[in-house]
């Protein structure tokens, strides 16, 4: 099976930076789309962005354009965020996830990793 490891989080104060990473495992074909989200405390997951792996096209949350970017490494297997002038609402759990064909479902998860936004 796919497995998928986040990493890259931590404290940061607002306008910072920061980039995630989410490593991809086990793949006996390439990904369709990997994607990252997010979810904060007390609030459910929000899609963050994803990139179509073939191509390298990304699409984002209409409300991050413009801070957030997702890039990919197709030969490691690597997907990133990389996260631009961060504020207080960033802080969550961001997690990847994949889908391995256009109709399937995201069938794999990460664990997370903890983003936090803080003067």
């Amino acid at each position: 099976q796919v497995q998928l490891a986040e990493s890259g989080g931590g404290w940061v104060q607002p306008g910072g930076s920061l980039r995630l990473s989410c490593a991809a495992s086990g793949l006996t074909s390439s990904p369709y789309v990997m994607a990252w989200f997010r979810q904060a405390p007390g609030k459910g997951r929000e899609f963050v962005g994803g990139i179509r792996w073939s191509e390298g096209a990304a699409h984002y949350r209409d409300s991050l354009k413009g801070r957030f970017t997702i890039s990919r490494d197709a030969v490691k297997n690597i997907m990133y965020l990389q996260m631009n002038n961060l504020k207080p609402e960033d802080t969550a759990v961001y997690s990847c996830a994949v889908t391995m064909s256009q109709t399937s479902d995201y069938s794999s998860w990460g664990q997370g990793t903890q983003v936090t936004v803080s003067s």
